[in-house]
């Protein structure tokens, strides 16, 4: 005889597991407990639909791309309380996703993440799915360098885009460098990727590379306290920038000429901290990237724009 479930509170309603059945009852009812409770979306998702979908079927131990005809399938009393307890986290703590299923994605390659480190969201993916063309020569391009690599996910992207580069991934953080360790033994790249604890470049010496990338911290403080709960489950060290979010940048502009090759490219994501960037170097001729699928404030440097590279 299977054990009664328990109610599930959430806001002012109480719902009764036994009203809820198939697939397709709980993902309506997580969209209305997303709605009702304004959870911000923004770390794999952006909307409530897509979420719940990705919430449940990961539950279920179900593909993503499953038949549409498997959402009327009657659930298990264990579903179904995974399912609701799963909702409940999503919208009591305001945990993102990405952390409750220990998975996210980027550049179409699946990565484990924990509150250890940012979940992988930069639109950047695009730009090493196309091997960073036309800026560079991917034949020509033998060392890279990732810096704040967090999960790894920017580095080992890189792996899959430049079999015969090798790869340098720093971060201050052990606690990151330990799940990045964790995905480079997932994706079979230990001996590709090398995982430095470095402030920057300060464990580098005078190694050069033909690409430099970066998603570092980039938020002001007082953007910091404007950001969306969600964030607050994500490493401070990985957002705050000091007090206009451009603290991490500037190192890395006025380091990045002596680590570049002679072809070299440097390109960093800097989120709202564009406009303090433009301001204090307005005698470097940025290039803003495009992409795509989603927005961000990237730009791009050759070597040769750099005075006296």
């Amino acid at each position: 005889m299977q054990r009664k479930l328990r109610k599930l509170k959430t806001g002012a309603n109480v719902i009764e597991a036994k009203q809820l059945n198939t697939i397709r009852d709980f993902i309506r009812f997580a969209v209305s407990q997303f709605g009702q409770a304004q959870i911000y979306f923004g770390h794999g998702t952006d909307n409530a639909w897509d979420e719940a979908v990705y919430l449940i079927l990961h539950t279920l131990h179900l593909p993503q791309n499953i038949d549409a005809s498997v959402l009327d399938a009657v659930l298990m009393t264990s579903e179904k309380q995974a399912i609701l307890k799963i909702i409940n986290r999503r919208v009591k703590e305001r945990i993102p996703a990405a952390y409750l299923t220990q998975e996210a994605w980027f550049a179409g390659l699946s990565f484990y993440v924990d509150e250890r480190v940012l979940i992988p969201r930069s639109p950047m993916a695009e730009l090493i799915q196309k091997r960073f063309t036309p800026w560079v020569d991917p034949k020509k391009v033998k060392r890279i360098l990732d810096i704040g690599t967090g999960s790894g996910c920017i580095a080992i992207s890189c792996a899959y885009a430049f079999p015969n580069a090798t790869i340098d991934a720093v971060d201050i953080s052990p606690r990151a460098l330990k799940v990045a360790a964790i995905n480079c033994a997932k994706h079979n790249c230990t001996k590709q990727v090398r995982l430095l604890q470095s402030d920057l470049f300060s464990a580098l010496k005078n190694a050069t590379y033909d690409i430099i990338i970066s998603n570092p911290p980039y938020v002001g403080k007082a953007e910091m306290q404007l950001l969306p709960k969600e964030y607050r489950h994500e490493p401070s060290g990985a957002l705050l920038a000091g007090k206009n979010g451009d603290e991490v940048i500037e190192v890395i502009l006025k380091a990045a000429p002596k680590h570049l090759s002679s072809a070299g490219i440097l390109v960093v994501e800097v989120g709202n901290s564009e406009t303090v960037v433009l301001q204090k170097y307005s005698h470097l001729p940025f290039t803003w990237l495009e992409f795509e699928e989603g927005e961000a404030e990237v730009f791009l440097l050759t070597a040769d724009q750099f005075p006296g590279h």
